[in-house]
């Protein structure tokens, strides 16, 4: 059976809210409930029982992390490594494009991404009849829709169009759910951010308790990259351009990433941690113990900035943290709670200056233009100048490809270490040509990462879960 198939047969499981976490230094995030709050069938009945829930669903955002690193940077021409060691063959095979269907990563997480929709689903299938204040069941159904449209997009990105579930199912319901169509996959995630927006679900902020929950403007951003990985460029110009100068771009980038300033307004969407309360903060991503040590970039990213005063490059320099052998990057930088042995540095999924790339992205999509005066140039070159650098010339992209390879450029330079660049190069063509500057030859059949042959042997049907070809 599939790892949501598993759900059905366990009692409900114990769905905690997760995710309380600080806005600035002292404003409050969730609410934080004790460990033992359980939501079953008996108590999905109150406003308080759906909030639990829908805290469940962001609780299961905070342990994809590896998703990020493993399948994403590591996947990408920024880090490499240059063997493998205990413990990290999976990360190797990966990084290597020699991944089998085996693969442990691979397995783990989409069994997370399954269970994550499974904690969607659930409170979709119930809220309905609950009777509470219908304005706040709204908001709840918007962030549960929101929820399962970035698990299910990052799903389709790793896997290619992939069993989803709209509802708990029954186990004979769930072993007859098979690959959909890419009509299908594209209804489903464009269907449900589309319906955020239209019925106006979700608000376009919170006050500071709920900080960090999803907004408007996060269902719009997530659409608009939809409709770009399904080549609708047009719908994400005209979505994106309604976005433009609702957030801002701070105008130095380190202070983006200051934990002191968590949730500012550059921030669209980010995964919270609180590193004072156990089980709420996180290890020391990307961290060395001394700053000496191998840092597993490739020469693309060692090189990136060169030649130029990229205010961009500061964020990658490793800083020591007091008192623990560990040293982070300026981009996650945090002091280690003494109590909890945690971190706190927030998870960051969207930018507004991911906003802006987007939205030149899409209109060089719709139309090459070749005046300095484009729309597209002048985003472009928002982010551009915002680094410290001047502004591009339009002689310098003197074509839809060239326009294309300078946006994805500005992309490797603006998000390195957040998850992007995989993804990025695979929507805008340069995936391939990456991998082979970096010494690796691959085929257009590993863009996408084999079905995991657990799920495959579960369902033991391959006319409904077959494996992606060349695996």
């Amino acid at each position: 059976m599939t790892a949501y198939l598993k759900k059905v047969f366990l009692l409900f499981a114990v769905l905690v809210a997760f995710i309380p976490a600080l806005t600035s230094c002292t404003d409050s995030f969730f609410d934080l409930k004790p460990d033992d709050e359980v939501i079953g069938d008996k108590v999905y009945k109150t406003e308080n029982d759906f909030e639990l829930a829908v805290n469940a669903c962001y609780s299961k955002l905070q342990t994809q992390m590896d998703f990020y690193i493993e399948m994403c940077e590591y996947r990408s021409d920024n880090l490499t490594l240059k063997a493998p060691t205990a413990g990290t063959q999976d990360r190797y095979d990966i990084d290597m494009f020699r991944e089998t269907s085996a693969n442990g990563i691979l397995d783990k997480l989409w069994e997370n991404f399954d269970n994550g929709i499974y904690r969607c689903n659930k409170i979709l299938d119930k809220i309905d009849n609950a009777e509470f204040n219908l304005t706040k069941k709204k908001q709840f159904k918007g962030e549960a829709m929101f929820v399962r449209a970035l698990t299910t997009f990052n799903m389709y990105r790793a896997w290619g169009n992939v069993p989803v579930a709209r509802r708990v199912l029954s186990v004979n319901d769930a072993l007859l759910l098979g690959r959909p169509s890419d009509q299908q996959m594209y209804e489903y995630l464009a269907g449900d951010l589309e319906q955020i927006i239209t019925e106006n679900m979700l608000p376009e902020n919170y006050d500071s308790k709920d900080v960090g929950r999803a907004t408007s403007g996060a269902a719009k951003a997530l659409l608009a990259k939809v409709y770009l990985t399904f080549k609708q460029p047009q719908k994400a110009a005209n979505l994106l351009q309604s976005m433009i100068g609702s957030y801002e771009l701070l105008p130095n980038i380190v202070d983006v990433f200051d934990v002191n300033n968590k949730m500012n307004r550059e921030i669209i969407f980010a995964v919270r941690y609180n590193k004072t309360i156990v089980g709420e903060g996180h290890g020391a991503w990307y961290s060395l113990t001394n700053l000496t040590d191998d840092n597993n970039r490739t020469d693309a990213l060692n090189h990136l900035y060169d030649g130029t005063d990229d205010d961009r490059a500061d964020l990658l320099e490793y800083l020591q943290v007091p008192g623990v052998n560990t040293c982070l990057m300026r981009k996650f930088y945090d002091t280690r709670d003494e109590s909890t042995r945690q971190y706190g540095s927030d998870n960051i999924l969207i930018r507004y200056s991911d906003v802006v790339l987007m939205y030149a992205e899409a209109l060089n999509e719709v139309a090459y233009s070749g005046s300095q005066d484009s729309e597209a140039l002048k985003a472009l070159n928002m982010v551009h100048t915002r680094a410290g650098l001047t502004p591009i010339d339009i002689a310098d992209v003197p074509s839809q490809d060239e326009f294309r390879k300078a946006i994805l450029l500005e992309r490797q330079k603006e998000f390195p270490y957040e998850g992007h660049r995989w993804f990025d190069s695979v929507r805008l063509g340069g995936a391939i040509e990456a991998a082979a500057a970096d010494g690796k030859s691959i085929n257009d059949y590993q863009l996408l990462y084999p079905i995991p042959l657990s799920e495959i042997e579960r369902i033991n049907n391959t006319d409904i879960l077959w494996q992606n070809p060349g695996y």
